[in-house]
């Protein structure tokens, strides 16, 4: 196993890690963290092991961060108002 593909799997240990554990005003702190920290990991995974798996990264990240990828989609006007199921 190479070193991104290990940082990539223990980031998303500590993404559900983090998921777990209770919020107190601190949820949105975590899930910064772990877009700054993912985003280049994502990258570095990408340039090392093909489009193929950066894409499967992305996707599993995704599902790991919904609520702010739900809410950037928002801020951005794509219809997705609250009390609607996100598809």
């Amino acid at each position: 196993m190479t070193p991104p593909l290990i940082l990539t799997l223990l980031w998303f240990v500590a993404a559900n890690g983090a998921a777990m554990l209770p919020t107190r005003g601190n949820r949105r702190k975590r899930a910064v963290l772990l877009v700054v920290v993912g985003v280049p990991l994502l990258g570095w995974l990408t340039a090392v092991h093909g489009p193929v798996a950066g894409i499967l990264a992305l996707a599993a990240g995704t599902s790991v961060l919904r609520w702010p990828i739900i809410h950037v989609l928002r801020r951005a006007g794509y219809g997705l108002r609250r009390g609607e199921p996100a598809e």
